[in-house]
């Protein structure tokens, strides 16, 4: 037995209760291709299409829901009104910064070119349109700068490091996403204090120089489900990402108790955010420029594994006080840092303590937790990752406030987890439901 094992052995575990939040919000669609259809034959949008012109679909944002279905209904209803699509990812710098890596998260999304119908034209290299006032250039990917027509699908959503009118959505992926590395790069270079505007003015120059017909906004609920499909002309794009943010952020998502000092979760990565867990949900801001939307600041933050659809890209692990040797020996170092170094939250790269075991990691959390407010156990909380939280563990001495809340529903008796012989849970990734 190790020190390490001998400082945590005799750490005891609370008695956890599984529960259930009912989030208030609308109902998802269901017919993902009658919606896209509807919304791309609205004349305003139609009209923009002519036979034959060459399209150029932006694609690749991480954790949107039905991002398949939805790229692939844009392209079909492209094609139907005699367009000739082809797809381009628009995510930056991720994928590690390379064209092939970037065809890959496309893959892990499932989008390719059998299931999306067109050809996908995947490069790094890009175009500079311009410069702004303060001397950052304007970059654009250059198979896009080729096409005739122009569009973007993303979805539109709180970002994780800066609170603005118009935050993660179509308007960032034009600037950030079409921008590849080097435009990312750019848009990055004065940090997240100037970020918003950096983000809406590239957009604009791009917006007018470059054939942008429009834009396809994606809302969704606090269950990761598609509410909003919406067409979007290039001509009202801040107008209407403004009110559609405003719109989604009444249905985030968040954990309904207050003094929650330790969050164990099971799951990171960028399938679940931009920044590996979704700081609004975890309770800790990863910049001074971000206001969260959620109330809880836990102490210590245990993460226990990486999912394999992140391609090892560990982005956003060291926000994190401790993680499991699983998750450390999954981290692949060249798909991680482009995108730390790229965004400057060198913190994002960070490495936490590393623990044998998920036992270990809680047992560390608890072990370490400063409680301020004279409580004698700590308030627990386990999720399975930051985009769904509709089923969590809480600790049993959370239960009262449980009980007081009608959106609550409990869901077991209080008792302990269950671990394997080498101290791991065996229900990672298979919960919630």
């Amino acid at each position: 037995m190790s020190f390490v094992d001998e400082l945590l052995h005799d750490v005891t575990l609370p008695n956890m209760v599984k529960i259930r939040q009912r989030f208030n919000s609308p109902d998802e669609i269901t017919d993902i291709e009658a919606c896209v259809r509807e919304q791309i034959n609205k004349p305003e949008i139609r009209n923009t299409i002519k036979p034959g012109m060459t399209i150029a679909v932006g694609v690749g944002s991480r954790g949107i829901a039905q991002i398949p279905r939805i790229a692939r209904a844009v392209i079909s209803e492209l094609k139907a009104l005699g367009a000739k699509p082809f797809a381009v990812p628009a995510m930056g710098s991720h994928g590690g910064a390379t064209a092939k890596g970037q065809l890959h998260v496309l893959e892990n999304l499932g989008m390719t070119e059998a299931t999306l119908g067109c050809e996908i034209r995947s490069s790094m290299e890009t175009v500079k349109l311009g410069e702004l006032e303060n001397g950052l250039p304007i970059l654009m990917d250059k198979n896009a700068m080729q096409a005739d027509g122009i569009i973007a699908i993303n979805r539109i959503k709180a970002h994780n490091a800066f609170t603005s009118p118009i935050e993660s959505g179509v308007i960032k992926m034009i600037t950030i996403g079409f921008g590849k590395q080097e435009g990312a790069d750019s848009c990055h270079t004065h940090g997240f204090g100037k970020m918003a505007k950096n983000i809406l003015d590239m957009a604009r120059v791009k917006i007018l120089k470059m054939p942008f017909l429009f834009g396809v906004g994606t809302v969704e609920n606090g269950y990761d489900q598609v509410v909003k499909i919406e067409a979007i002309p290039a001509s009202q794009l801040e107008e209407r990402e403004i009110a559609l943010l405003a719109e989604s952020k009444t249905y985030f998502p968040r954990i309904m108790f207050e003094n929650v000092d330790i969050a164990i979760i099971d799951l990171m990565g960028k399938i679940y955010s931009g920044g590996g867990m979704d700081g609004h949900v975890m309770g800790r801001a990863t910049t001074p420029f971000v206001e969260p939307i959620t109330s809880i600041r836990p102490d210590r933050i245990s993460v226990l594994d990486l999912h394999e659809q992140s391609g090892g890209n560990a982005t956003g692990m060291g926000w994190a006080d401790f993680c499991t040797q699983r998750l450390f020996d999954k981290i692949n170092l060249p798909e991680t840092y482009p995108n730390v170094i790229t965004s400057r939250v060198t913190r994002d790269g960070y490495i936490p303590l590393i623990m044998a075991s998920d036992k270990r990691a809680i047992q560390a959390a608890i072990k370490t937790c400063i409680i301020l407010d004279g409580r004698s156990e700590a308030r627990m909380v386990r999720m399975a990752n930051t985009l769904h939280i509709s089923e969590l563990y809480i600790s049993e001495n959370m239960l009262e406030d449980a009980l007081a809340n009608p959106e609550i529903e409990i869901l077991s008796e209080p008792q302990q987890f269950v671990f394997d012989e080498n101290d791991n849970f065996t229900d990672i990734g298979l919960w919630p439901h």
